[in-house]
Formats: C-alpha cells, structure tokens, sequence
C-alpha cells in the first residue's frame, strides 16, 4: 500500500553533552521516510527544498522508493534550517536558530499520481498547511495521522483543532496533550483529544515509553533502554514512519495491529537516537530490525505464577 507522508525536509545543527555537528540532513519527511521505507514502498514525499539540498541526499532516498515528484524544489531559495543545544537529560533543548527560508512560502500541491494513497502522515506543520493536503485528496484514505507541537497550540488553536478532526490519529508527547487538552491526568487528556476527532491517540513519553489510546482502550508500550543516546533529534519522526510505514505494509489498521505498529515505531526510534541525524537509519538491515523487535518483546515477556 502506497504511503503519503507531508513535511519538512531540512538542514540542522545539533549539539549535544556527546557531541556536534554543524550542518547535517534533518526534517520530519525525512526521519520519517528513512523508517518507512524499512517497512514499505513506494512512499511519495511531499515538501519543499532550497537548491542547497544535497542531490545525493535525494537519490539515497529515491534509492529506498522515495518519490519526489510532490518535492518543490527553489533553486535559488535555501532549505529550511534548525539549530539545538540539548542539555544533558537530553530531553530538554534549546532552539539557537531557526531559519524557515523556502518553507516560508510552502504550499503543498499534490500531484494527480500522488492521489489514492491509503496512508497518510501529516508531519509537524502549520496546522493550515495540513488541512489544505487533506482537502486536495480526492479519496478519503484509510488512515491518516497527524503530530503537531505546542507551538501551534499557542498560535493557531482554532486551525489545529479544525485539523485534529479531520484525521484518525494524532500523535503528541504527555506536555503537548497536557496543554491541548487543559488536564495534567494523561488519562484524561486522552479522553479530551479524543473527543476532538481522532478515534486513535498516541501519547509520547520520550525514554519512558509511549501510549496508545483507542475506545477505553490503553496499550503501554515500554522505551527499550539505552547504554548511549547521542541525538534524540528526529526520534518522534522516526516513530512515526516507523509506525506507519508497518501498517502500510500489513493493510490493517486494527487495534491489535497498531499495538504492534507502536513497537515497530519504538524500534525505529531507538536506532535514530544513536546518531547524529538520519546517519543510523541509513545503516539499518531487516535484521537489525527484526533483533529490535526482539529485544522490544524480550522486554515486555513475563508470566505469573498462581
């Protein structure tokens, strides 16, 4: 099944207590379709990119059933740009820079051949942008999901929530539901996110895990623990490809199967997270994931006894 996937597609400059770099490929389409594509292909990518962009960074890709033909590329603009500091919980970060540059003037279009695609992920945007994807589809997809941040919490309730409830799933981190939906019970705010639109939520809680939310239903799903995590950066994207990307190859978007798509997703991520950028989802096997899958239900393994 063909996976649509809409976001930015970037350069950042990380530094963290294990390190720097400078200038490294970064954007939430880009996490995202490095862990979709262990899982699923073709996946056609919608964004918008300076002609600074690394042409070998879009024939890697392409390599990995990429398509890009719903890439909009300025040739003389330069591609949107981030820097961080993280301190040293590597939860908490500073933003030193942040240049938009060509996503100042995004306005996705997308292509006739794009049209029919059965996924869909919504990275994080302007929630406007985000409904204006979704009202160019032709077809109601069979699974759409969305992250966003407390940012357009903060300057754009009124779209964001106009955007929650056109799309099945939203995925958040336990602050962002927290200030959505004004409770700090994460239970609670489940219920209050819900009640906006989406039948499946899924709440991030960074190194302790994630949780999935469906019609009373909780699913809890650990964070595999980690000798070293170098970069945390792009670890929700990755997620969320990863997450996605698995259902998309499976076809079934049951809440069994997206308990399993949680761990796929968790797998994914806990690779991103020991390099810099996208550098260790490039490197990955199918065997490399099938033993963190392993490890991933290792960990969840137990029996009582009566």
């Amino acid at each position: 099944m063909s996976l649509l996937i809409i976001g930015t597609m970037a350069f950042d400059a990380l530094e963290t207590p294990f390190g720097k770099v400078d200038r490294i490929i970064g954007g939430s389409a880009t996490y995202a379709a490095w862990a979709a594509s262990n899982f699923t292909q073709p996946i056609k990518q919608v964004s918008i990119i300076g002609g600074d962009f690394p042409q070998e960074e879009i024939a890697a890709l392409e390599a990995r059933g990429v398509a890009f033909e719903g890439v909009e590329v300025v040739p003389d603009g330069k591609s949107f740009f981030w820097s961080g500091r993280y301190h040293m919980d590597m939860n908490t970060r500073d933003t030193l820079v942040t240049d938009l540059n060509v996503l100042a003037q995004f306005d996705p279009k997308i292509p006739e051949s794009y049209q029919g695609c059965d996924y869909v992920m919504l990275g994080n945007l302007a929630p406007a942008v985000q409904i204006s994807v979704l009202e160019q589809l032709k077809k109601r997809p069979k699974l759409i999901i969305m992250d966003t941040m407390n940012f357009w919490m903060d300057i754009a309730m009124d779209d964001l929530r106009k955007a929650i409830g056109m799309v099945d799933l939203l995925m958040v981190n336990d602050s962002e539901a927290r200030q959505l939906s004004g409770e700090y019970s994460i239970v609670k705010a489940a219920k209050k996110i819900q009640a906006m639109g989406p039948k499946y939520l899924i709440i991030k809680k960074g190194e302790h895990g994630a949780l999935l939310f469906y019609e009373g239903k909780i699913f809890s799903a650990p964070a595999l623990p980690l000798e070293e995590v170098f970069d945390p950066t792009g670890a929700g994207d990755t997620f969320a490809g990863g997450f996605i990307g698995y259902l998309a190859r499976i076809n079934d978007t049951s809440f069994e199967s997206m308990k399993a798509a949680v761990i796929m997703g968790s797998a994914m991520a806990s690779y991103c997270v020991e390099k810099f950028g996208p550098t260790r989802m490039k490197e990955l096997t199918p065997a490399d994931v099938d033993s963190r899958v392993k490890e991933f239900i290792s960990l969840m393994d137990f029996n009582i006894q009566n």
